[in-house]
């Protein structure tokens, strides 16, 4: 262990400051860094392949139902993106301007925004191909990076730039496009709890928290471990506003024009942040096998040259086997001392490792070491593949139960303003209350309690308490938080 702990010790305890904490293992795991752009990361390719496995998951999803991928332009001029007012007034501070061009830095006639979201191109360019209902519904979806200028920075949480994937649909009728929202937060929640082992509240957002311009806003909602809300993904209900704002219409059955109903949805690579956030610990991350860059990591464990050969010929007997099941798996022959490989291993938080030397060669076995718990046990090389699936697929169940077990422990119902002041002076976490509806409360909340906020609204409760800000007869179930 102490050459476990030489190779750690630099990394901030989780209990210590879970802010620098995080910095420090999505850096020293080599998911991310700083660019050298202010407020600009990149992704290192340890990153990038866990972003790679949640596009190919939900990329599937959203394939299976009809909905196709599009590319649409970077560069958005004013006069598109004034447009539609509310929306606007929602992204303004946030807009990068493109204003000069050329060598000679020429004015341009009109400013191009570097598009922080793509509602208002998108508007512009897909009227021309909806003339008639035959033409809906209209199902895009575009994967690229968007640049909001933020003023405070964090690795995948929040960056001036970022990447995602943004879905925008057109419909006939208010009730498909209604039911195109709730499709897509069911997908996320998909991505969010069988991908990436991360239970969530799923519900509708406060008027206060809803995108501008949407008539409704959906989310899932994660929690991580230092008690903090991460909004993990949300799916944007528009009625007809965009529509009418870019007059996106269509000729219904009845041959008359109608405005198109229409939604958008995004999730993007702060799901990586999440990962990092839901499952690690001191020794740095725990990867979901389901999204891991490698799944499985052989350390060969040797002496001299004679016994590596023994080793690696052992090796090279099984570990075909493994690549014919889909396992995700690399063999460690850098030139280290064991401890620090196996240290490098649990930063990078790969889920299983098998260390093999000379003895274990004897025995046909490889000793099989856990990432979460950090078992160890003999595991016979005869069926081994089949067994290391069996154990990725049990991973994967005992990380979203530990995960879901967290977030009932941090899960609290409460009556009143004054109780929710009280817990959230000290704890984290999610508090269930019931309230009125009254967005006047909901900005009292927010003031007096240091920044919670009414993270969902369970559509499903019908309440029959009072409101917890004013005593009066309450509408709605909310999950109130800190979040990110």
């Amino acid at each position: 262990m102490e050459e476990q702990q030489d190779f750690v010790k630099d990394i901030t305890k989780m209990s210590d400051d879970f802010d620098r904490w995080y910095t420090d293992v999505v850096r020293k795991a080599e998911l991310a860094d700083w660019s050298g752009v202010r407020g600009m990361m990149v992704v290192r390719p340890y990153g990038w392949a866990m972003w790679e496995a949640i596009q190919r998951a939900f990329d599937d999803m959203i394939k299976e139902s009809g909905h196709e991928n599009w590319a649409f332009p970077l560069l958005i001029p004013r006069e598109l993106l004034v447009k539609e007012a509310e929306h606007i007034e929602g992204f303004g501070p946030e807009v990068a301007w493109v204003t000069k061009a050329g060598a000679a830095m020429e004015e341009l006639e009109e400013p191009l925004a570097v598009r922080p979201t793509s509602e208002t191109i998108i508007g512009h360019i897909i009227r021309r191909y909806i003339q008639s209902h035959r033409d809906l519904p209209k199902l895009t979806n575009q994967w690229n990076s968007v640049v909001r200028w933020e003023m405070r920075s964090r690795l995948f949480l929040r960056s001036r730039e970022f990447w995602w994937q943004e879905g925008h649909t057109f419909h006939a009728s208010a009730k498909e496009a209604i039911e195109e929202a709730d499709l897509i937060l069911g997908y996320y929640r998909s991505v969010a709890e069988d991908w990436l082992a991360v239970p969530v509240l799923v519900g509708k957002k406060s008027p206060a928290e809803t995108f501008p311009g949407a008539v409704h806003t959906l989310t899932l909602e994660g929690l991580m471990r230092d008690g903090l809300a991460l909004q993990m993904g949300t799916s944007h209900y528009f009625g007809q506003n965009f529509a009418r704002a870019y007059d996106i219409s269509f000729s219904n059955k009845d041959n008359e024009r109608e405005l198109c109903y229409s939604t958008s949805w995004g999730i993007s690579t702060r799901m990586v942040g999440a990962i990092v956030m839901a499952h690690g610990d001191d020794s740095g991350l725990i990867v979901p096998p389901k999204v891991a860059p490698v799944q499985v990591v052989v350390v060969p464990i040797f002496r001299d040259d004679a016994s590596r050969a023994k080793v690696e010929a052992f090796i090279n007997q099984w570990s075909p086997q493994l690549k014919q099941h889909g396992i995700r798996f690399r063999v460690d022959w850098r030139d280290e001392r064991p401890g620090d490989k196996y240290a490098h291993w649990e930063l990078k938080g790969v889920p299983l490792r098998l260390n093999v030397g000379a003895r274990d060669v004897d025995a046909a076995q490889v000793e099989l070491v856990d990432r979460l718990s950090r078992e160890r046990r003999a595991l016979l090389v005869s069926g081994i593949a089949t067994a290391l699936t069996s154990e990725l697929e049990r991973f994967q169940k005992r990380l979203f139960e530990r995960a879901q077990e967290y977030q009932r422990a941090n899960t609290v119902e409460l009556g009143t303003l004054d109780e929710v002041v009280s817990h959230f002076r000290s704890r984290g976490g999610f508090a269930w209350v019931e309230w009125c509806g009254d967005e006047a409360e909901e900005a009292r909340l927010k003031a007096d309690s240091g920044g919670v906020t009414i993270r969902t609204i369970d559509e499903h409760a019908k309440p029959s308490g009072k409101c917890f800000v004013c005593g009066q007869p309450a509408k709605y179930r909310v999950a109130l938080a800190k979040a990110y």
